[in-house]
């Protein structure tokens, strides 16, 4: 494939509603030396907007020196997700321009098949992204890296490192957000 050819996508139905999609991003060139605290912020920023706007959860993220995962979940029938990942690319790209680089022309995913979609599963995908940093040999210990997260619009609690304490949570929250397509969802 010539670098001016596309990634193959599945049909867009597929990016709609609830669906469970791990996105990874890479920058051109895989340039380095852009990643720091404020772009890890002005990443979560952006997150929180996109993630807002389009009706997503992210149960977990991770910032590479070259790259980016990102697991997003649908909670609702008007959720796109490839358009979320346009909007996100876009204002990212903005960032990036700042420190004299970008994300390649297009960002690869996989949409997790039904059999990816129960919890130990979805979970495994999640450790995945999260342990990237300890496979790559940039920490002893995965949650000691300073650029990962998880984020839900709403719910600050879930901004945080995801740990294994958090995913009972994490699970309740999802369930009730996607389950209510109107009104205030609040939980104590």
């Amino acid at each position: 494939m010539s670098e001016h050819s596309n990634l193959p996508r599945l049909p867009k139905s597929h990016y709609r509603g609830k669906a469970w999609v791990h996105w990874c991003m890479s920058t051109r060139a895989r340039d380095t030396g852009w990643l720091d605290d404020t772009m890890h912020n002005s990443v979560r920023e952006l997150l929180l907007h996109v993630l807002g706007r389009y009706r997503l959860h992210c149960p977990a993220y991770c910032l590479m020196p070259d790259h980016a995962h990102f697991l997003w979940m649908g909670t609702g029938g008007n959720t796109c997700q490839l358009d979320a990942a346009k909007l996100f690319r876009k204002w990212w790209n903005v960032r990036l321009a700042e420190r004299g680089t970008g994300l390649q022309k297009q960002a690869y995913d996989h949409v997790l098949a039904e059999d990816e979609r129960h919890r130990d599963a979805f979970e495994n995908a999640e450790i995945y992204i999260l342990r990237n940093p300890q496979r790559a040999g940039l920490v002893e210990e995965w949650h000691s890296w300073p650029y990962l997260g998880a984020m839900v619009p709403g719910y600050p609690e879930i901004a945080v490192h995801p740990i294994s304490a958090y995913w009972p949570k994490f699970w309740i929250i999802h369930n009730r957000t996607t389950t209510v397509e109107n009104g205030n969802i609040g939980m104590d």
